[in-house]
């Protein structure tokens, strides 16, 4: 890969700085900070790896905010983080095996999913907590949190989020949901130490395997950071619906204009 221009350095820090502006005020972060780096000339597997690395702090601060609730579940959340960790794992490896040509061709429906996942995941939530309220009626109203199902299906969800990400985080509280949690604040809580332990997993066989520019990682690890606080600064005068929005047509368009490039 070419050294960075100054051009390309003001593609990343602005995606960024929209990535953590975004996910403090409504999620869906990636839909800006991934095509940035696309869009700076990074190859698509070194674009994905270094896009983690830059999120994996904000992963791990949210999660030590949530530390003590999370940690109200022992054995669970240890189980939960080793699940994460596997998947996380397998998902990174899978990544650094795939020619950049494949995961190419793996962009334009990344981002469906991504953009799907995002843009129903209310009717997600209600549908995930209308399985759950059946299953639990006809066990006579019994379940405890935890299930053998439930920790595969948070694999896959890991699985996901070490070779893409985008979406994890509702995937995630579907895959908790399905297990048996209610507590909004629990379901935080073990998103959190779930993604943080994904998220560090996958960074550091990143790093590791030496797949990552940083030249625009570090850019955007500042610049994310700047635009997390200003989000977080913005997120009691902004309508979460109408920010929403504009992730959703942000992920749409960009899925159209990827599936172009990619087929036509």
């Amino acid at each position: 890969m070419e050294a960075p221009s100054v051009f390309s350095y003001v593609i990343i820090a602005l995606g960024a700085f929209l990535a953590g502006g975004m996910n403090a005020l409504a999620g869906g972060g990636t839909f800006f900070s991934f095509p940035a780096l696309l869009a700076a000339g990074v190859p698509p597997v070194m674009a994905n790896a270094s896009n983690t690395v830059a999120l994996w702090p904000a992963s791990v601060s949210s999660a030590w905010a949530y530390r003590r609730e999370a940690m109200r579940h022992g054995r669970l959340a240890v189980l939960l983080a080793l699940v994460s960790l596997a998947g996380g794992l397998t998902g990174a490896l899978l990544l650094l095996s795939t020619s950049n040509a494949a995961f190419s061709k793996l962009i334009p429906w990344l981002l469906a999913v991504a953009t799907l996942l995002f843009a129903f995941s209310a009717q997600v939530s209600r549908l995930v907590a209308w399985s759950k309220a059946k299953l639990g009626a006809e066990a006579g109203g019994e379940r405890q949190p935890g299930s053998l199902g439930g920790a595969l299906f948070q694999f896959v969800v890991a699985v996901y989020g070490g070779f893409f990400g985008a979406g994890m985080g509702i995937l995630t509280l579907a895959a908790l949901s399905i297990q048996g949690f209610d507590d909004m604040q629990e379901l935080n809580a073990l998103k959190n130490l779930t993604s943080a332990v994904n998220y560090t997993v996958a960074a550091a066989t990143f790093v590791i395997a030496g797949a990552i520019s940083w030249p625009h990682t570090l850019v955007m690890l500042v610049t994310a950071l700047i635009g997390g606080y200003a989000g977080a600064s913005l997120a009691r005068r902004l309508p979460a619906r109408w920010l929403k929005r504009l992730v959703i047509a942000v992920g749409a368009a960009l899925t159209v204009i990827y599936f172009a490039k990619t087929y036509f």
